[in-house]
């Protein structure tokens, strides 16, 4: 027998969908609530806020992705040389691990994790460093090892330019992986994007300054 949806579990699946495809700021909590087919005192009950609505949204990712992005980084700690490339390499299994969130959890992720930049949510930031603070500063320890000529400023242009590719090749997969069966004849599988594009995202990292 499957087990019985719960209220509050209606109300992060209809959230995350609209947020995923509108943005956060584009969806109200009339359209989540209609969606999830609850009143909005079950949203107050549940959640007290939009603000903390969105971040339960993101924690059922972030809750997956960070532990095991934590544990790539410790085992990236004991190579003696370190590259932007071996630091990106990090991602792959962490993001194919939300996949046991949702089928398609790594898309719906960085498309979440996109609106939640755009739409300038500053709260998930907090939120973020509040609870996962520590896998954040390894990251950027690691990528400053491996570019220790790059300024702080200059990590944090490229690490946004970093997150804008990303986002836009997950969310354009499909059509992306279309053109190039029509133009170019190749099939590849949305798991297979991520080869495409560590490298281009290393080599951005890496380029000289200017």
């Amino acid at each position: 027998m499957s087990k019985r949806i719960t209220t509050k579990d209606k109300i992060l699946n209809a959230a995350e969908a609209l947020f995923a495809e509108h943005g956060f700021e584009q969806t109200s909590l009339r359209q989540i609530t209609a969606d999830a087919e609850v009143n909005l005192a079950s949203v107050n009950y549940h959640f007290g806020s939009k603000k903390a609505l969105i971040q339960a949204v993101m924690a059922r990712y972030l809750e997956v992705l960070m532990p095991a992005l934590s544990q790539e980084l410790d085992g990236l700690a004991q190579k003696t040389q370190v590259t932007t490339r071996d630091v990106f390499d990090c991602f792959r299994n962490p993001l194919n691990e939300l996949r046991h969130v949702r089928k398609h959890g790594p898309t719906i992720f960085l498309s979440l994790l996109g609106f939640a930049y755009a739409d300038i949510q500053g709260h998930l930031r907090r939120y973020t460093m509040d609870h996962f603070g520590d896998v954040m500063q390894n990251l950027l320890a690691a990528l400053h090892v491996a570019n220790p000529n790059l300024s702080p400023v200059d990590m944090f242009w490229r690490l946004h330019f970093v997150l804008g590719a990303t986002v836009f090749a997950q969310v354009s997969g499909p059509a992306l992986r279309e053109i190039a069966a029509a133009d170019f004849g190749e099939a590849i599988a949305a798991d297979q994007m991520i080869d495409r594009l560590i490298p281009f995202l290393a080599g951005g990292v890496d380029a000289p300054s200017r």
